[in-house]
């Protein structure tokens, strides 16, 4: 879970809308981890094993497109 989700305290009354609003957050923070894996250096890429393709294939995944695992 990103830091962004551990900061974030949704009120009690929130009830049925606190899985809906943590989805949502959840699909923002995998856009920016995307954007950001985009503007890594190749020497980043490489110390994770990745390629400057590799990166740009999954930077431009749409924010919905995640692995089945994923998936509730």
């Amino acid at each position: 879970m990103s830091a962004l989700l551990r900061r974030i305290a949704l009120p009690r009354t929130a009830g049925a809308r606190a899985p809906v609003v943590f989805r949502l957050l959840s699909l923002l923070d995998l856009r920016r981890q995307r954007a950001h894996l985009a503007r890594l250096d190749n020497h980043a890429l490489r110390d994770i094993g990745l390629t400057r393709a590799d990166a740009a294939d999954e930077a431009a995944r749409p924010v919905w497109d995640v692995p089945h695992n994923w998936r509730v």
